[in-house]
């Protein structure tokens, strides 16, 4: 199959492995840009999707994070540890 002409034209959609969304899963923002630009010619529609799910990883990372500064560890008698 010929490439297309860079002047304008478009690259035939290829279906991609649903695998890329491991990266982004895994490795948050940086997985998803990894895979946005590894399959945005190939699978345009999935290197989106791949940048949405790192995004909402960072989101939720963030949100956990904020939810355990309230959790206070070391006064709490519970874990009997001697400080």
């Amino acid at each position: 199959m010929p490439y297309p002409e860079k002047s304008g034209g478009d690259y035939p959609e290829k279906s991609r492995s649903s695998m890329w969304y491991l990266l982004p899963i895994l490795i948050g923002m940086i997985g998803g840009i990894i895979a946005y630009l590894v399959i945005r010619k190939d699978d345009p529609h999935k290197a989106k999707n791949c940048i949405y799910i790192g995004l909402v990883m960072v989101l939720i990372g963030i949100l956990f994070n904020i939810m355990l500064l309230g959790v206070d560890v070391a006064t709490n008698p519970g874990f009997n540890v001697n400080l």
